[in-house]
């Protein structure tokens, strides 16, 4: 679970950092603003990717999702951007959630069956 929500945030850092650009040429955002929100939410990505060991991380990627639908209101292809990143998040977490139970229902499986190759 953790490196699919990992490789989810890395993939919507770098979107949220290019649309920065397209906030300021083509929206006519405030810079500051443009810069601080879409610079700010791909740090934040980058920082949780990195800090999804701890379960509260994952609350702040939920969070994340959020800000970057928000995105919309000063560019409207964020709203759809956005919310593609939002799916493929809560894809990859419940998916990720779900696989992670398996092995461990495997290992027990195995473990009760004396199995020692981990398979």
């Amino acid at each position: 679970m953790r490196g699919m929500c990992a490789a989810m945030l890395t993939f919507e850092a770098i979107v949220l950092a290019l649309a920065v650009a397209v906030m300021i040429a083509v929206e006519d955002v405030n810079t500051p603003l443009a810069l601080s929100l879409g610079l700010g939410l791909a740090a934040l990505c980058l920082l949780v990717a990195g800090s999804l060991r701890r379960p509260k991380a994952y609350l702040v990627g939920h969070a994340i999702q959020v800000g970057a639908i928000g995105l919309g209101f000063l560019v409207p292809i964020m709203f759809f951007v956005g919310a593609m990143f939002a799916a493929l998040w809560f894809a990859a977490f419940f998916v990720g959630k779900r696989i992670e139970e398996d092995k461990a229902r495997w290992a027990a499986e195995a473990a009760r069956n004396g199995d020692t190759t981990g398979r």
